[in-house]
């Protein structure tokens, strides 16, 4: 019902290491202004965005030891 099954030689695998190919890939396409003129922009774009949130965003994690204004609950007063 079930056979052995022989040994499959994997000499190709072996031999794929040692074959070079005589084929050069085509040189990369330089960019053109516009891109690296938007590459640019979406980069400044990117640290502008992420200065400005840490700007308008550090009164908001400042701990202020003294606050300006405190609440006094009307049941405190004695009445």
């Amino acid at each position: 019902m079930f056979r052995r099954r022989e040994p499959v030689p994997f000499a190709f695998i072996a031999e794929a290491d040692n074959f070079r190919s005589n084929v050069t890939p085509p040189p990369r396409e330089r960019a053109s202004a516009g891109q690296i003129a938007g590459r640019w922009l979406m980069g400044l774009t990117l640290v502008a965005g992420l200065a400005g949130s840490l700007i308008l965003g550090m009164p908001a994690l400042s701990q202020d030891p003294s606050p300006a204004h405190t609440q006094h609950s009307e049941a405190s007063d004695g009445r």
